[in-house]
């Protein structure tokens, strides 16, 4: 069997307002308990790998269903996919980590850091320009390139301010964001190996994902 929050979002995404919720109310706990449980299955596996996740609790990683709708044009009050975000300090740190996004015929894998400040932006840019072949070596490594082909591929057009418009590697300056993912159909995983299925894309990620940390934490503390 499949997670229980699976045919929960189904049933969420045409019935996305706040009677239906109150009436469903029951089933969604009982997913979102089985949810928890996963993710604290998955900060045990990610501990030996990932020391600052071993402080890390799933409320800090497991993103609201609520949505704010307060600057939005649309008015629906739920989300229909559920995101997990494991990062140092959790979610809303603003550091990079790994996610698993869970929305019907929508999932992935991944990481990394999406929409960053323009500092951690910067911080990243930077570590690149100078380590550019320690991060070269990171994406293209072929367990990573099996799993993820490319990252997110949004980019400035021009070289980011600061920064050579001849340097030899400066496509990889332009991104603004530093992210990988990779498609699953989460129905095919039963609920007893979800684990053993997904650790092998986190574990796959986990030099890029420190590659980042380090550049934002490098600025944090003055590094060059």
């Amino acid at each position: 069997m499949s997670l229980k929050i699976i045919p929960f979002l189904a049933e969420l995404a045409q019935n996305n307002h706040k009677d239906w919720f109150d009436e469903h109310r029951n089933q969604y706990d009982t997913a979102r308990t089985e949810l928890v449980e996963l993710v604290s299955e998955m900060l045990n596996a990610l501990s030996p790998i990932e020391p600052w996740v071993s402080i890390l609790s799933p409320s800090k990683c497991i993103f609201r269903i609520n949505r704010d709708v307060r600057f939005s044009n649309n008015k629906e009050p739920y989300k229909t996919g559920i995101g997990v975000f494991i990062a140092p300090g959790g979610r809303s740190a603003g550091n990079a980590g790994y996610y698993l996004h869970i929305e019907p015929g929508k999932s992935f894998i991944g990481g990394g850091v999406y929409a960053p400040s323009p500092e951690v932006l910067k911080a990243i840019r930077q570590e690149i320009y100078y380590n550019a072949a320690d991060f070269l070596s990171i994406i293209n490594h072929p367990g990573f390139k099996e799993k993820y082909s490319e990252m997110l591929d949004e980019r400035l057009k021009r070289p980011p301010k600061g920064f050579p418009a001849d340097f030899d590697y400066v496509e990889l300056l332009k991104y603004k964001h530093y992210v990988v993912s990779h498609p699953l159909v989460l129905d095919h995983y039963s609920r007893e190996s979800m684990i053993e299925n997904l650790m092998p894309y986190f574990a796959e990620i986990n030099h890029f994902v420190r590659f980042l940390n380090e550049s934002i934490s490098n600025a944090a503390h003055g590094n060059p």
